[in-house]
């Protein structure tokens, strides 16, 4: 086990798999929560996640999931989760003043060579970071949810980062089987949940008009777009199916601007058309009171998907 110890400030969803990601690369991690419920039925729930993985001969790292359950400790004292951490990954809910309040906390108790690193899915770092003393050592580090399944993680620096942030932020998230993207600038909604906002413009613009069904929009990215996107982009699909992206401008480029005029400007999502979609998809994913029965099947799936990407990779 690492003498090296990383700090996870939030025990939910991302918080819990952020901190099984640290220890399976054997850092010690304390994960720190205002809540004793909330860490304890963190860690029986990490403790579920990592026997799942261990049977599905997924579980990453060379230590035993016993070992790795056992570097992961909690406290309700946010000096103790952050006092000796080289790495502070933050997972609190996405609100500006209460990840403001949180770091102005751990500002005063980290050392200045210590990176703060935060989970926020759209707020800028700046916004975040501007009042910090230490604020050239914040980074934003937005996994793609659930982490641990899906492991493409957008890596933002402010505009005031510090070089060996940002080098020393992939490198950690390398080393712990993510795949780090740098994104270059700041911009709201940073990536991946810009081109996701912009699918589910189109598609709730779709199903207003009358186009298509909730189900069966969901349908088309499922057993279409999202097969084919579990392995490539879109542009590298472009490339394939053509000779290249200058065979696919000649054969498309007009069909796309085409289309891409004919749609309509963004929509707040409310009224009908969500009540609409709230209909339908319930049928599908079941009643929101049993929501975690149908996250398993999900991360069923993922667990499998990923499975089988590694056994590919190793094939080739």
């Amino acid at each position: 086990m690492s003498a090296q110890r990383i700090g996870v400030i939030g025990s939910g969803l991302i918080g819990r798999s952020f901190s099984m990601l640290f220890a399976s690369a054997g850092y010690t991690v304390v994960v720190y929560d205002v809540l004793p419920a909330q860490l304890e039925a963190a860690k029986k729930d990490i403790w579920l996640q990592l026997n799942a993985l261990e049977g599905q001969g997924l579980l990453r790292g060379k230590l035993s999931k016993e070992q790795q359950f056992e570097s992961i400790s909690t406290t309700q004292s946010i000096e103790d989760c952050v006092k000796g951490s080289f790495f502070i990954q933050e997972c609190v809910p996405e609100v500006l003043d209460l990840k403001r309040k949180v770091w102005s906390q751990v500002d005063k108790l980290i050392s200045p060579d210590a990176i703060m690193s935060s989970s926020t899915s759209a707020l800028l770092p700046s916004a975040i970071s501007e009042g910090l003393v230490n604020k050239n050592r914040f980074i934003i580090s937005h996994p793609t949810n659930p982490p641990f399944y899906a492991p493409a993680t957008e890596v933002v620096p402010a505009p005031w980062t510090d070089p060996d942030v940002v080098e020393r932020t992939v490198s950690l998230l390398k080393e712990v089987g993510q795949v780090p993207v740098l994104i270059k600038k700041e911009v709201p909604g940073f990536v991946l949940n810009r081109i996701q906002y912009a699918i589910m413009g189109e598609c709730y613009r779709l199903i207003r008009d009358g186009v298509v069904s909730p189900s069966d929009c969901d349908l088309i990215m499922s057993q279409g777009l999202g097969v084919r996107y579990a392995f490539m982009g879109p542009w590298e699909t472009g490339y394939l199916n053509a000779e290249g992206m200058y065979s696919y401008r000649d054969r498309y480029a007009d069909m796309i601007l085409g289309i891409q005029e004919s749609f309509g400007p963004p929509e707040r999502m409310d009224g009908p058309t969500l009540d609409l979609i709230q209909e339908d998809i319930s049928r599908v994913a079941g009643p929101v009171e049993n929501i975690a029965v149908r996250r398993q099947w999900r991360d069923k799936r993922l667990i499998a998907l990923a499975k089988l990407k590694q056994d590919l990779d190793k094939a080739e």
